[in-house]
């Protein structure tokens, strides 16, 4: 991987960016480097001021503003500020009751901040610290250092610049900050370390099926190496961790899910519902879970829980506004907890018939045994020419299709189902369509279906899947193999031929063979033009798998003829 960082003064740019980014909100001071707020509230008396390495933002950039910090001191990546810039910063921004040093656990930030200190109390400036240190991986009785500062340094600037700004004096603040560090702890784990900004490579390796569990922000290894576990799992095992080594103290608690810089919103959402579970499911009440990438370690691939057992008197101190880069959602769940934020639909009534009506059945499982059989191969065509889902989508309607099956629906109207209401994406819902439309016909478990039904059906499936995607033949999409099945179905039923459908299943496989030496003009394989070209589509591959399922159940001996279709996926 490669930062986009510009070679000259990375950081500097980087701070007048923040600072164009919110006009009127941040300002930006040079030599020494330091940002502070342009405003403050007016009932403030004593200044908040922060900083630390840079590669960890928003930390601490983003608590910026009234509600949050007066000044922050950057340092170089991963390291910290000097004790000029802090010097500096806090004397830009003293108040008359005095300047509170936000400062986390490590030593260079340490010694830089308590020299800046004692140059300011030399001068007549009120000073007072808050030490952060909530990492859990690090608490142990044989380090003189103590444990690391990390993501819980958010919650404490977030809730000291709420009661700064109701004009909190210095002694206080500084209390106030001590019992928040003390009732927080954090955990961190990562399946891949940050890109050096040196190198370009990762700063530590880790064998596949692995995670470093307890790593530090600043790209530090953790305390073991432990075995991949279902992030399930994992949530608990971090949560029950953090729990333990909480002091007692109220139920409530507040819990922040940190991106550690390359862990996407949507995880990190999954990780706070996975959470809020294993808390409730504890006995902790849950006050608000918090995702986002709040403390980064550059683009480590990885997230950090925190934990803060509230105190009542914190909680409006936690909700109250705050104008700085970084929004946090400052909410809190309401007594009814996930209840009141989940709206379920009501189940699905089954249709009236027999349960386990067998109608469709055969064709339903031998369709499920070969997509089973070809869904790696579709999924290596998909990430090709797409985003590499369809052979999951497909394989996960069918199997959809089988569990509805149990009660009142045949084999083909529980595809329908299935692919209709519950598949995503966009072949999903097309083969729905196509499915929907062969519902019409009577799939017999002995015997033969009409043929002439069937490629009506087939041909009626055509007509809606183009009418909602648009896609005519030549287009590069599932449509070049499911408008020669259905003309091919069409034309053996009116001759009279005793193999229908190992024709339509014949002409599907030529029309997804055919695919490979199109330009796709529609569909996400559109997207990359002629670098799809020599890929078979594998929607197309889809539809020729369907029939290439009805030939095998109807005609079984003319459908032992057919092109292996994972030859046609391998091209």
């Amino acid at each position: 991987m490669t930062h986009f960082l510009p070679s000259a003064d990375p950081v500097a740019t980087a701070a007048r960016g923040l600072a164009l980014a919110h006009p009127g909100l941040v300002e930006v001071h040079l030599d020494p480097l330091f940002l502070r707020a342009r405003t403050a509230a007016p009932g403030r008396t004593v200044a908040l001021v922060s900083g630390g390495g840079s590669g960890h933002e928003p930390l601490h950039t983003g608590l910026l503003g009234p509600g949050g910090l007066d000044a922050v001191c950057p340092g170089e990546v991963f390291a910290s500020p000097h004790n000029r810039q802090i010097h500096a910063a806090c004397s830009a921004v003293a108040r008359e009751g005095g300047v509170l040093m936000i400062v986390k656990n490590y030593t260079g930030d340490v010694i830089n901040f308590g020299i800046a200190a004692e140059r300011l109390r030399h001068e007549g400036v009120r000073v007072a610290t808050v030490l952060v240190d909530d990492d859990l991986a690090t608490d142990g009785e044989d380090s003189a250092t103590g444990r690391r500062g990390t993501a819980a340094t958010v919650v404490l600037e977030k809730l000291l610049g709420a009661r700064a700004d109701r004009g909190a004096g210095l002694e206080e603040l500084a209390g106030l900050g001590a019992r928040i560090v003390a009732r927080s702890r954090s955990l961190a784990v990562a399946a891949r370390a940050q890109t050096s900004p040196s190198t370009g490579e990762p700063a530590f390796g880790l064998d596949a099926g692995t995670l470093e569990y307890g790593v530090g922000i600043h790209g530090e290894r953790g305390t073991g190496t432990v075995e991949r576990l279902p992030v399930e799992r994992l949530v608990e095992r971090m949560a029950d961790d953090l729990l333990a080594a909480l002091p007692e103290g109220g139920e409530r608690v507040l819990a922040l899910v940190n991106g550690l810089g390359a862990t996407t919103g949507l995880e990190l959402h999954a990780i706070g519902s996975l959470l809020y579970d294993v808390l409730s499911e504890r006995g902790a009440e849950p006050l608000a879970v918090v995702p986002g990438t709040f403390t980064a370690a550059l683009d480590m691939s990885g997230f950090s829980l925190t934990l803060t057992r509230m105190d009542p008197e914190w909680v409006g101190l936690w909700t109250a506004p705050s104008d700085t880069p970084l929004v946090l959602p400052a909410r809190t769940l309401g007594a009814d907890g996930a209840a009141g934020a989940v709206v379920r639909g009501a189940a699905a009534e089954p249709e009236p018939g027999d349960a386990g009506d067998p109608a469709g059945r055969a064709v339903l499982d031998r369709f499920a045994e070969a997509v089973t059989g070809l869904r790696d191969d579709l999924t290596a065509l998909d990430q090709l020419v797409g985003d590499g889902d369809f052979g999951d989508n497909l394989l996960g309607g069918v199997r959809r299709a089988q569990a509805l099956n149990g009660a009142a629906d045949g084999g083909v109207e529980a595809l329908s189902r299935a692919f209709l209401d519950e598949v995503g994406g966009t072949s999903g819902p097309l083969f729905g369509l196509l499915f929907q439309q062969l519902t019409a016909v009577s799939w017999p478990q002995e015997g033969t279906p009409d043929a002439s039904g069937a490629a009506e059906a087939a041909a009626a499936g055509l007509a809606a899947v183009q009418r909602v995607g648009g896609a005519e033949v030549g287009d590069g999409t599932l449509v070049d193999a499911l408008a020669p099945a259905a003309r091919a179905l069409g034309e053996a039923a009116r001759d009279g031929s005793e193999t229908p459908f190992t024709a339509a299943a014949e002409a599907a496989a030529r029309g997804a063979a055919d695919t490979a030496d199109l330009t796709p003009r529609r569909g996400r394989a559109s997207y990359v033009g002629e670098r799809a070209v020599g890929v078979p589509d594998p929607g197309a591959l889809g539809v020729a798998l369907l029939f290439a399922a009805l030939a095998q159940v109807y005609e079984p001996e003319a459908a032992a003829g057919l092109a292996d279709l994972r030859e046609i996926a391998a091209r």
